[in-house]
């Protein structure tokens, strides 16, 4: 191995290092599920604001956005305007109301808990349904993540998929077995900071270095489709004129905000109101920034790795441009590996922070939901935290078979899973918390139909062998929202209203 190789090697062990000493830290504290689900609901803003975000933007802002934008132009950036458009009226919307109702209601630790308590459900339906949503579209969820480390320890290091894919995958589990929510928060903290330096700093090093060089010209060059004028327009998509399908599809990935439950538990979990307005101002901020630099890396990635155009036969497919700036800045261009091998575990940050918390969740679910509910009612804190980390090693090998082939689509893994959760739990989060009249018949009606929705519309074959998604370009989720929230709406007022007790704990949450 190359003395910048070992360098590069270096930085990944110092940065792997210190997410397994966090998590060794935080198991001392870690003593009761509350702890290990919410942290004893002790988050500072800071905290909230950065874990929030790292865990929602994934492999996905480092690698599947940038790729997308290098392959097919700014075109794709419709994606980022409407995550930027979701950020924001998720923290403005739904943090506080979600937070201060969760205490309420019997001070609920998981989101099928929440449903649980605010429907007051006595039979359990809604905890089982949304438990298996969780289960099921996390498992897809977390190999992403898993299928991206795989790709950037293949990519830096040369090692084989597997092998990287078993590596990213054990350190992610080791601490977050052992720490639990607050291990992942603060390593989620440390990974957001780094995520984003990264995401500024490179950019900026490689537009100073192309100087005076004809951006036009080389995006020309490059074999852009349509030239470097289309190629720089929002408007055109690989080429071709955008149609208004596309446009509205990329921009409906902003409705998956409202029911992603590991960006929810965050806003439960904060400290104090006052705590949480800190965590929207630094929130917003941070993913306006991430998202922005994130397409402009793609572009400028076009520019400065040329002649070399990835995706093409013989180089590595267009989602590691990120990885290919990073290399050729710091081994090439300047002789810094070690900071570049920092800025390479930017991506594994991403990464990391996004699985970490989806196998928090998908266990809380297991552990708390189905397993203290339907399995052992009698089960202690301890006991149930127990479960919990059986169930984080469970769902990490799961999702390891899963993220197996390497040729599996980080951005196709994440679409689909978004979809799904944004389906089935977004409207009934949403109304919930602003429709006084939701009832427990409009809950049940509205989750089963978004996730149904979308696995019909993503992964069944019903129009001449392709999938509906497929043979009309329609994102799943703006269909699979659509149904749940008319589903929801139709059920309520088709049944019994519900009960004073209800209404009452609506109106305190709501300060009527």
């Amino acid at each position: 191995m190359s003395t910048t190789m070992l360098w590069i090697l270096a930085a990944f062990v110092a940065y792997l290092l210190m997410m397994i000493v966090i998590g060794a830290i935080y198991m001392k504290s870690t003593t009761s599920s509350e702890d290990y689900f919410l942290g004893g609901r002790g988050l500072s803003g800071w905290v909230a604001a950065l874990s929030a975000q790292a865990s929602d933007m994934s492999g996905w802002l480092l690698m599947g956005l940038p790729g997308a934008v290098y392959a097919l132009g700014t075109g794709q950036a419709w994606i980022a305007i409407g995550l930027f458009l979701g950020t924001v009226f998720n923290w403005m919307c739904i943090s506080g109301r979600l937070r201060r109702y969760t205490i309420v209601a019997n001070n609920s630790l998981t989101l099928p808990a929440y449903f649980e308590n605010r429907f007051r459900d006595k039979k359990r339906i809604l905890l089982f349904v949304s438990s298996v949503v969780i289960v099921v579209f996390f498992l897809v969820y977390t190999a992403s993540a898993l299928a991206a480390g795989g790709k950037l320890f293949n990519s830096v290091f040369g090692l084989d998929y597997h092998v990287a894919l078993a590596v990213g995958a054990g350190v992610i589990l080791i601490y977050t077995f052992m720490g639990g929510f607050m291990a992942v928060c603060v390593t989620d903290f440390i990974q957001g900071t780094l995520m984003l330096v990264g995401l500024l700093a490179v950019p900026i090093i490689a537009w100073v270095t192309l100087s005076g060089q004809d951006v036009h010209a080389i995006l020309d060059q490059s074999g852009v489709a349509g030239g470097a004028s289309a190629y720089l327009s929002l408007f055109s998509n690989g080429g071709e004129p955008y149609r208004a399908i596309d446009i509205i599809s990329q921009l409906a990935w902003g409705l998956g905000y409202c029911g992603m439950p590991h960006i929810l538990t965050r806003f439960m979990a904060v400290r104090d109101e006052k705590e949480l307005k800190k965590s929207r101002a630094i929130a917003i901020v941070w993913v306006a920034l991430s998202l922005a630099a994130a397409c402009v890396i793609g572009i400028l990635g076009r520019v400065y790795l040329f002649p070399t155009v990835l995706g093409t036969e013989g180089t590595v497919s267009t989602e590691s441009v990120f990885i290919e700036m990073i290399t050729k800045i710091f081994t090439v261009d300047f002789s810094l590996p070690f900071i570049g091998g920092l800025f390479l575990c930017g991506i594994l940050a991403a990464i990391m922070s996004t699985a970490d918390s989806q196998l928090l969740v998908t266990a809380s679910s297991v552990a708390e939901d189905l397993y203290h509910n339907f399995v052992d009612r009698d089960a202690d804190s301890k006991k149930i935290l127990r479960v919990s980390r059986l169930t984080v090693i469970a769902v990490a090998v799961l999702a390891f078979l899963i993220a197996w082939n390497p040729n599996s689509s980080i951005m196709g893994l994440v679409s689909n899973a978004w979809a799904g959760l944004g389906s089935a739990f977004g409207p009934i989060v949403l109304l919930s918390l602003y429709w006084r009249r939701t009832n427990l018949a409009g809950a049940i009606a509205g989750i089963a139909s978004g996730g149904l929705a979308v696995m019909i519309w993503d992964y069944i074959p019903l129009v001449g062998g392709q999938t509906l998604g497929a043979a009309t370009g329609l994102y799943s989720l703006v269909v699979g929202f659509a149904l749940s929230t008319l589903m929801i709406v139709i059920f309520s007022l088709a049944t019994k209203e519900p009960d004073q007790e209800i209404l009452k704990e609506f109106d305190q949450v709501a300060g009527k």
